[in-house]
């Protein structure tokens, strides 16, 4: 897969009404590798990987064009995939669907995935303890933010956190000098998504997601939360209601997160 290779693998995700743009291809693809499954001329599959430091990798994107489908495409795409990240720890988020193809390949569920997305008129207000506010990130706050980033997924996340705040804008809260927990909001798909989100709770978790939701009340929103966050039924009542779920899927030895640095919100389904 190179670069040249993101308008046809953005037509493929048109031809499944996924809601990917070709600028939301292309920032996956700039900190990724893939590979293409051609006939000579059209793309007719993708799949892609990200490397999260020496240890770990997240497979996503894969994909085959519907008339190709049970052609054993998708399966030569993963096969070459788990090649390429040989020696490395893998993850991936499958639909319910595709489940019991990955459970062939040597992956176990460890969790579930529920994505949520709606408009918002009246947004929320979620005060934050005393001593303790939001302000936005700046670029001094990388480092940090990816080193939290990092804690709660138990991966390294640099690489990837550096891209979305790129891509899009932060929020940290901020104790006493200290950043404990952070937001990011970008462009994608039809509206906006709200994720990493990192926190040492859910109360602060949604003092966050609300100071998104207010920077774009009325416009189309989605947010990725992984089971047990606490988030779902506010998230419903605001009305970003559930739409589709997910299985979180390990091949290997999963990860170890941090108690004191919770994931509330993942980047994207493909990268975790």
């Amino acid at each position: 897969m190179s670069a040249d290779d993101m308008p046809a693998a953005h037509q493929l995700t048109q031809v499944l009404k996924w809601p990917h743009r070709l600028e939301d291809w292309q920032s996956v693809q700039r900190i990724g590798n893939g590979v293409v499954a051609t006939d000579g001329q059209a793309v007719l599959g993708t799949a892609m990987y990200w490397n999260y430091g020496d240890d770990y990798a997240s497979i996503g994107l894969v994909i085959v064009s519907p008339d190709r489908q049970g052609a054993g495409i998708g399966r030569e795409l993963m096969t070459r995939v788990l090649d390429a990240a040989r020696g490395r720890n893998l993850m991936l988020n499958a639909t319910v669907a595709g489940k019991p193809l990955y459970e062939k390949l040597g992956f176990v569920a460890t969790g579930m995935i529920f994505q949520h997305q709606g408009t918002v008129f009246q947004p929320p207000l979620v005060s934050l303890p005393a001593g303790e506010r939001l302000r936005p990130v700046v670029p001094s706050d990388g480092p940090k933010i990816a080193e939290l980033a990092s804690r709660a997924s138990g991966v390294n996340r640099s690489t990837v956190i550096a891209e979305v705040l790129e891509q899009g804008e932060g929020v940290a809260i901020d104790r006493d000098g200290e950043l404990i927990g952070f937001a990011i909001a970008r462009r994608f798909g039809r509206g906006y998504t709200i994720g990493p989100v990192v926190a040492p709770d859910t109360e602060r978790a949604k003092a966050l997601i609300s100071h998104w939701i207010a920077a774009h009340s009325g416009m189309f929103m989605r947010i990725d939360i992984p089971d047990g966050t606490g988030l779902a039924p506010w998230l419903t009542e605001l009305g970003l209601v559930q739409v589709d779920t997910g299985v979180t899927m390990v091949k290997g030895t999963p990860p170890k997160a941090d108690p004191q640095a919770r994931l509330f919100s993942l980047v994207s389904q493909a990268l975790h």
